[in-house]
């Protein structure tokens, strides 16, 4: 079996990733907001040129798929026109920014957030996938969710703190971006090359920048909660999405990592294709596009997801070994290796099986026997 080749970049809008059945389009909406007019041209584009649906990822961004090479630079610029592009793909690529949801206009997450934005040439160049969180609400909701550096509240006031740190650095909102710039600067300077995270790297991090403690997390909101409308797998389909906007008075969208849309403005409680109970147990499952969609996956996903979910509480299904849409450990993790499913129990998709070499009818008689 070969192994599964992991890219050390994300996708964007400029600089898109191959995939099974085309490009990769991520579009990283500011603020992670989009208007109601931004969400339903988004729509239109990722019908036309995609393959009619949108992902939301672990960032908080939304991504096309399916898009043909020749018809990217029409998408681009539908894009551009839209308001949803950078101005080059430097910036598209250092813009990997998360913003807690529940921001108010002019807060201090929204000016530090601006802060950033206008800094980010400034910073040293980073390894691709490092971002930020500024999750400066009232207590973190963002914790769990991927970010190196992080701008959260302590008792003693804002603070930066080091993916993988207890507690961070107090600073003045004047001071945070160029202390930013020289924890991203120390962190450039002193790491390793594996060291490609911070997490990987805190353990050289000076006792300086570790004095004060985050003020303890809030749960996170549920679907059904204050317009939060969960997305199976992260994929919307299109038309469910502006099935949602034409039935309400929505007047934008916030995107969260937690692949889930929050809806600015009175909206249904409930609407097909997107979740709000709970309760449903494909909210505590996990699948990746698997094959033939992505060239990397050898098994279909999604469906064997769907008919699992009942019977397995926190399922993740992988096309492959490298755990694209879940890299924390699951109860049950099925994972594809040359057309057949391997079983984790209690691990990651590149952990070692506890079973091996099962066709989906082995796995539906052995976990629908158990309920």
């Amino acid at each position: 079996m070969s192994e599964p080749i992991v890219r050390g970049w994300c996708p964007g809008a400029l600089r898109p990733m191959a995939s099974g059945d085309g490009l990769v389009v991520r579009v990283r909406p500011r603020f992670a907001r989009l208007t109601a007019a931004q969400v339903l041209g988004l729509c239109a584009l990722a019908d036309r040129y995609g393959d009619g649906g949108l992902e939301l990822t672990n960032r908080a961004n939304l991504q096309i798929y399916g898009v043909a090479e020749a018809d990217h630079a029409a998408l681009i610029e539908g894009l551009a026109g839209l308001g949803l592009l950078d101005a080059d793909a430097a910036v598209e690529g250092r813009r990997n920014v998360l913003i807690s949801p529940f921001w108010q206009e002019d807060d201090l997450t929204v000016r530090l957030v601006a802060a950033l934005y206008d800094a980010l040439l400034d910073l040293p160049k980073l390894p691709p996938k490092v971002g930020f969180a500024v999750d400066t609400g009232e207590a973190p909701m963002l914790a769990r969710d991927p970010a190196d550096f992080r701008f959260e509240r302590s008792d003693a006031g804002l603070i930066l703190r080091a993916d993988g740190a207890a507690k961070g650095r107090v600073v003045s909102e004047a001071q945070a971006i160029p202390a930013l710039i020289e924890l991203a600067q120390l962190f450039n300077d002193t790491r390793t090359p594996e060291q490609r995270r911070v997490r990987d790297w805190v353990a050289e991090l000076p006792d300086d920048w570790q004095r004060a403690t985050p003020l303890p997390s809030s749960p996170r909101i549920q679907p059904g909660e204050q317009g939060a409308f969960a997305a199976p797998f992260g994929r919307i389909e299109v038309a469910d999405l502006v099935s949602l906007l034409t039935h309400s008075d929505a007047q934008a969208i916030r995107v969260t990592p937690w692949r889930m849309l929050l809806v600015e403005g009175n909206c249904p409680d409930a609407h097909p294709g997107l979740v709000t109970d709970p309760a449903d147990p494909l909210l505590t499952t996990s699948a990746c596009r698997g094959a033939p969609a992505c060239p990397q996956g050898t098994v279909e996903t999604r469906q064997l997801a769907r008919a699992l979910a009942p019977h397995v509480p926190d399922l993740h299904v992988s096309g492959c070994a490298k755990g694209c849409a879940r890299v924390t450990s699951a109860a049950v993790t099925i994972v594809g290796r040359d057309g057949l499913y391997d079983v984790v129990q209690q691990g990651c998709a590149w952990d070692a099986p506890s079973l091996s070499g099962l066709t989906a009818a082995d796995l539906s008689a052995h976990f629908k026997g158990r309920t």
